[in-house]
């Protein structure tokens, strides 16, 4: 089976969890039988998350510098590509934390550009821009934009469930 575990935090539900790897409640439920009462989770449990690989068996994980407005790209540890992004301005930050690429969209229309990558936190992403001029400030809502070009060559070498490590 094709899976990765999600460690619970705290504040976390399982309609939390299920939102944020963009998995039916229902599917999650069933992925984990040993979790009778859903409302009756605790931070530090183990959720299996179907249908996305272990990051682990992944050779690329993506870095995310908030302070340089760079996304680096490592093959097993070693650098393949350094990109220009922009990232959340103050008041919309982009989260701190590690995350996974869940799930993908070419075209999403809007000002998300080329591609969409969603995060495994709901409502983030990794995606295009039609302001190409706002690569290199603090001024999304708190996604990663990236130029269009690059995100589509992204997007072309990484796959769902790749580890996404954004730093400050």
């Amino acid at each position: 089976m094709v899976a990765i575990y999600h460690i619970v935090k705290p504040g976390e539900t399982m309609s939390v969890i299920a939102q944020n790897y963009r998995r039916p409640l229902s599917r999650l439920l069933a992925a984990n039988p040993a979790i009778v009462n859903p409302g009756l989770i605790y931070p530090g449990q183990r959720v299996l998350i179907p249908g996305l690989p272990e990051p682990d068996s992944i050779p690329y994980t993506i870095i995310v510098s908030r302070g340089k407005k760079t996304l680096t790209l490592l093959s097993n540890g070693t650098v393949q590509k350094v990109y220009p992004i922009a990232v959340g301005k103050m008041l919309t930050l982009t989260p701190i934390g590690e995350f996974v690429i869940v799930n993908r969209e070419p075209d999403p229309g809007g000002p998300y550009g080329a591609m969409w990558l969603s995060l495994s936190k709901y409502g983030y992403g990794i995606h295009g821009t039609n302001n190409p001029s706002s690569i290199g400030q603090s001024v999304s809502k708190g996604c990663i934009r990236m130029y269009n070009q690059d995100v589509l060559q992204l997007a072309s070498i990484v796959p769902n469930g790749t580890r996404v490590i954004i730093q400050p």
